[in-house]
This record gives C-alpha cells, structure tokens and sequence, in this order.
C-alpha cells in the first residue's frame, strides 16, 4: 500500500495552528488542539434554476434533447397548447408550433429530430408529428388513440409507446420503425402518466396511475428488453406525473404526485435500485425532463396551487458544493438563543434549557468556554452583533412574559441599555451592536406584529412595518440600514428587503417554515433549519443572492431555533431543539472545502 508521502509528495506536517490555506487531501496535526485534521472538497448532486419557458404549462408536456439543447412542446395552459420552445443551456426560444395542440403526450429525441405521438385535446388521440428542427410534419398515426402514455424516442425514425389511458388504463405497447407503428408485448401492469427514460430497444418504465381507482399511485419499474417487459425493483416513493431523464440503467424520476404534495422529490436509479437524490427546488407535477444523470433538465408543470409554471431547472452531478460538518458541542444544551460574531470567533447566549436561561457561551471555531451571564434571562430573543465581543440582545420571552429591556455585551460583561418600544418574542433581528434592526414577533395578546424598530446605539425608534405580520421571523444583514426578513407564523415562504426605510416583498423561500436560523446579509444570506408547514423539524439550508433562494445541502441534524453566526460561506449554527435540547454545533463551508478532525489525542 503506497504511503501518504508516496501519494502527496510530502509528510504530515505538524503544525501549531491550521494551515491557512490547505489542499484538498491535505493531512497535518496540530500539536495546540491534538488534533489530526484533513482538507476535503465536498461534491454532490444538485438542481438550480435557469431561465424560464416563455409559455407557462402542465399536463405532461412533451420534451426532448439535452441540458444545453433541450426542446418542450405541447401541453395545458388554459387550454391545450402546440407551443414549441428550444433551450440553449441559459434561454428558451419560441420556434413553430405543433400541428395539433395537446397534452399527455408521448415524447422522445433531439432539439433537431424528435417525435410527438398519442395525448389529448381534450379528446383522446393517435396522432403522431416529427419535427425536423425547423417545422412539425403528421406521420402515420399511433394504432391505439391514448393519452397519458408513456413514450421513449430516439428520434423522428424510432420510437416506443406503452400504457396511456383511454376509457380505462391501458398496458398496450407500440413500436414506431420512422414508418407504421406495431403492437408488441404488453407491460405487466398497465399505468398512465408515468416516468420514462430510455430508448425503444431498451426503455424503462415507472411510477404513474395503477390499479382501481384510476388515480391510484403506483411505486412499480418495469424494463423493455425490445420484446418483452419485466418488473424490477419499485421505485422508494409511491408517485404519478413525474417525468424521467436518462437511459434503462441510469435514470433520474423528477417530481411527481406522492405523499410529498411539494413534488419536489428525485430519485435516482443504477438499474437495480432506486435512491433519493437532491430535490427540486420547485415543486411539481406533470412535468417536462429531459437529458441524463450526470446533467438533467426539468421544465413545465403543475404547481400545488394548480396553476402552471414556466420554472426551469438544471441537475448537475459531481458539483463542488457547500456543506455542513460538525463542530464542537456547547457547554449547555438550549434552544431558542442567539448568535453573534463569526464561524470562528462566536458567541451564543440566553435561551431556553429549560428554564430560561441568561448563559453566554464564546466559541474559538473548536471549543466553546462559558463568559459572564446576561443579567435578564430570557429565550426567543433578538440578537445583533458582527463580532463575539461587541453584540446587543432585545426582548424575547422572560419568566411568563415578554421583556422590552435590551442588553449590551463589551467582550468582558453584559451591560443595560435603553428598552425597545414593544414588548415581544419571536422576533427577526440583524445588525451591530450599534446599528440594529427588530421586527414582528408575537405580543402577549397575543397576537403576530409586524412593528419594526431601529437601534442607533442609544434608543429604539419605530420605523415602517413589515408587509406581513408574523412570528418565529427570521432575518438577517450588516445592520439597520440593509436586511432580509423570510419565513415565519403564517407567512412561511414571504421574503422581504429592508432598505433602511421599507420592506419590499421579494421571491419566496422554496421549502416554507419558521423557526430558523440565518447569517449574512441582505445580498448573500444563508437561511437553515427551522420547523416546516407539517409540524416538524426541518434540515434545509437555502443561500439567498438578494434575488432567489438556492437549495443547499441540508444540514446534519434536523432542528429549529438554534443560533447562527458567520456568513453565508462560513456559517455556524449552535443548539436548537430536535425531539430534545442539543448543544450540537454544525459548521458552514460554502465553497465545499471542508476541515475535518480524523482523531484526536
């Protein structure tokens, strides 16, 4: 076996301190700490969002190419549509339209050779179009009119159809040669509006409507040898109308209809198993995918709200991404605290162990050392501060009420300071020590509010409100002139700007809860954890660019109310509740170039 040095060219090194700025596989020791740490670059798989299709639309639009030359065509709007749209990797292009509009449509090929066949209009119908990258010309029909059939095409000249729906469900499969289509061997059990991937000699089929009733969710695969289907493992997640990319022995299923009423979930299949993969950022149904597991494209679709979306999603596999590792343990296991300082030099103070808690606790980026308490205990607090020796606490729930008083710590103590105008707990908050920013929250009413006050460095003054009312808020920014405030009681998705005179509402958080963490500002924010619209404890990490939320990677441990620190690249969240108070400690790594501890002495 070859050595470290054999592989690295060097020893470990043994070190003082950490590096500064080491390699990826780089090892060293670190005689202060007696810790032996490495340098990592996390990789995974993820979805982000690209330009949108010009025309809105569902009902299993048909698609066809590749991530950086895809084709969407057909589908629902108001009514049945022949829209044809090209991607070129960034933008999507009007081009001529189908021949006879529809949806449920069986689909397959390139941006420059594709097939359309079977649907509905709202009929049920056999028709069958190539498109030849400039127009759409009708070729011989389908045998059996269906809609909602599952459909592989390598282009105007091959082609398989299997399943649909006409007066019932169908298992019926064709065989399109560039000239007549043939019926073949049925699938074992007949479905609609399943996922598909593959080529006519060799196609998988899975998911979709099974069964009676006809809007029975199916988790069954089958797979087409070119003459016959066989059923091979189910897919992990009961779903129908979600749409497949790939081929029989790589596969992603993107989206669909299941016990997930987000439809954001992918699964991913080796061609033996079906596995969980990073998720949509936009929930839907009935959509358009196209392309392979390493670069995938999703368009199209059916929102929970039942409208259509134009959104535009891009998979890559192998990504350089950001990702949580853990840290050191606090002293005392809390919930509902808060943060201030940097990944690196933090501080977490006051909340709830229970009881109510006044504990401050300094964190050195490996271990955390208890400092002077607050002199007011108190939990779901707000908290503002850029360093870990100069922060500022407000309000939050004290013994049975909420406070007003503010707090003022100098490195060393906790000092009073001049009171907030509002009582309250659960609010958003930002800022410095000397230049913060506090809204909503709850009254002891109680009631939501949506009040916000300004602090200057010596008094609070109320300034304009929040759009919308809420509690469990959560925010973050520089200071009192620049803020993002998202999430909350009720308004679990709004997002809203601070411009140091008023709140603007701006894009919604893609996964809706309250009770979460943040760190950065009001132009690249970090936003983790929480407890979702279902009542539970959520992993999710979002980064915010001043425009749109990202899907990041989730977190270790799924938990709500935990203090954050840092930025939205070196980020840490401390405590929080699971079914439990935990003291754990997660750290942030935007760039994926993660420090880990491999032993210690």
């Amino acid at each position: 076996m070859a050595t470290y040095k054999e592989l690295h060219g060097t020893d470990i090194q043994v070190v003082t301190s950490d590096p500064t700025n080491p390699v990826d596989g780089q090892v060293w020791y670190n005689t202060t700490t007696e810790e032996l740490k490495t340098q990592r670059q996390f990789v995974t798989n993820a979805w982000s969002t690209s330009g949108n299709l010009n025309t809105a639309r569902q009902s299993q639009l048909g698609s066809a190419g590749t991530q950086t030359a895809g084709l969407a065509f057909g589908g629902y709007t108001t009514t049945w549509v022949g829209s044809t749209e090209t991607y070129n990797g960034s933008n999507w292009t009007e081009v001529n339209d189908m021949n006879s509009a529809r949806s449920g449509v069986g689909s397959g090929g390139s941006q420059t050779d594709a097939l359309v066949f079977g649907g509905g209009s709202p009929g049920v119908v056999k028709l069958n179009e190539a498109w030849n990258g400039t127009n759409w010309t009708e070729v011989a029909d389908m045998n059996t009119s269906r809609r909602a059939l599952g459909g592989v095409s390598q282009g105007a000249s091959s082609a398989l159809g299997f399943g649909g729906y006409i007066s019932g469900i169908e298992d019926i499969t064709e065989l399109w040669n560039g000239s007549s289509w043939t019926e073949l061997n049925d699938l074992n059990t007949g479905s609609w509006y399943m996922g598909t991937s593959g080529t006519r000699e060799a196609a998988l089929a899975f998911s979709g409507y099974a069964g009676s009733p006809v809007f029975t969710d199916t988790a069954k695969t089958e797979l087409w040898n070119g003459t016959n289907w066989t059923e091979v493992n189910d897919v992990t997640t009961l779903r129908a109308q979600s749409s497949g990319a790939g081929t029989q022995t790589s596969a992603l299923m993107v989206g669909g209809e299941a016990a997930d009423v987000e439809g954001k979930m992918v699964e991913q299949w080796n061609g033996t198993n079906w596995t969980n993969v990073s998720g949509l950022s936009v929930g839907r149904i009935g959509l358009g995918a196209t392309g392979n597991t390493t670069s995938a494209l999703a368009f199209g679709g059916e929102l929970s709200s039942n409208s259509a979306t134009a959104s535009t999603e891009e998979w890559n596999s192998g990504l350089a991404v950001g990702g949580w590792i853990t840290g050191g343990d606090m002293n005392t296991a809390r919930a509902a605290l808060a943060g201030a300082g940097t990944k690196d030099a933090a501080l977490a103070f006051a909340g709830e162990t229970p009881p109510n808690s006044a504990l401050t606790e300094s964190y050195n980026g490996t271990t955390w050392a208890e400092v002077n308490d607050m002199n007011t205990a108190r939990q779901q607090l707000g908290g503002a501060g850029a360093t870990n020796t100069a922060c500022l606490v407000f309000t939050g729930e004290g013994p049975g009420v909420s406070l007003v008083n503010a707090e003022s710590w100098n490195g060393s103590v906790w000092v009073e300071v001049n009171d907030m105008n509002t009582l309250r707990k659960s609010l958003g908050s930002n800022g410095t020590q000397t230049s913060a920013l506090g809204y909503g929250g709850r009254t002891d009413a109680p009631a939501n509010t949506a009040v916000c006050e300004l602090w200057n460095g010596t008094n609070w003054t109320e300034v304009a409100d929040l759009n919308t009312a809420r509690s469990s808020v959560t925010g973050t920014g520089t200071d009192n002139t620049a803020a993002v405030a998202f999430g909350g009681n009720p308004a679990v998705t709004a997002t809203e700007l601070w411009n140091g005179s008023n709140w603007t509402e701006v894009n919604d958080l893609n996964s809706g809860r309250n009770g979460s963490s943040a760190t950065g500002t009001s132009t690249a924010a970090l936003g983790f954890g929480g407890d979702n619209p279902f009542s539970s404890n959520t992993n999710a990490t979002e980064s915010w660019n001043g425009t749109n939320w990202t899907n990041e990677n989730a977190m270790n441990i799924a938990r709500r109310q935990s203090a954050g620190s840092g930025s939205s690249t070196n980020a840490l969240a401390s405590g929080g509740y699971t079914t439990t108070y935990v003291a754990s400690t997660e750290e942030w790594y935007g760039n994926g170039n993660l420090r880990e501890i491999i032993s210690t002495s």
